[in-house]
């Protein structure tokens, strides 16, 4: 009988997905797929901090708010050619909705041109 206590089994590395094996679902995920993901986490993530979620005040951040909408106009602007005005529609409305949003969320709002991504989409009228 030996003196050293026993040990728990250990996890073996090739327990888990290979790196290979992600890479290679990302591979298989269409471009219109990952660019339209990207863009409703980037949608929900904005209407968190603009304050439209559930228990809305205490998110509420438009700092915050400002750079995702930026960032999401960029990324609609720039892949509406590539995935089709089918999957870009949503998007643009979505984007402007927000635009809106942030505005009449705003102390002191944008003028029209300046508000968050307006750079990218140009100016934004209810």
């Amino acid at each position: 009988m030996s003196s050293q206590p026993e040990t728990p089994d250990l996890p073996v590395a090739d327990d888990g997905p290979r790196f290979d094996d992600l890479t290679r679902d990302i591979a298989d995920v269409p471009a219109v797929e990952v660019i339209t993901t990207v863009a409703v986490h980037l949608m929900s993530a904005a209407a968190v901090n603009l304050g439209l979620a559930e228990g809305g005040e205490a998110h509420k951040d438009l700092d915050e708010a400002r750079k995702l909408i930026t960032a999401l106009a960029g990324l609609v602007t720039a892949g509406a050619p590539e995935i089709s005005n089918f999957h870009a529609a949503p998007l643009r409305d979505g984007l402007k909705s927000l635009q809106l949003a942030f505005r009449e969320a705003s102390l002191v709002p944008d003028e029209p041109g300046t508000g968050p991504g307006e750079k990218f989409t140009g100016p934004v009228y209810g």
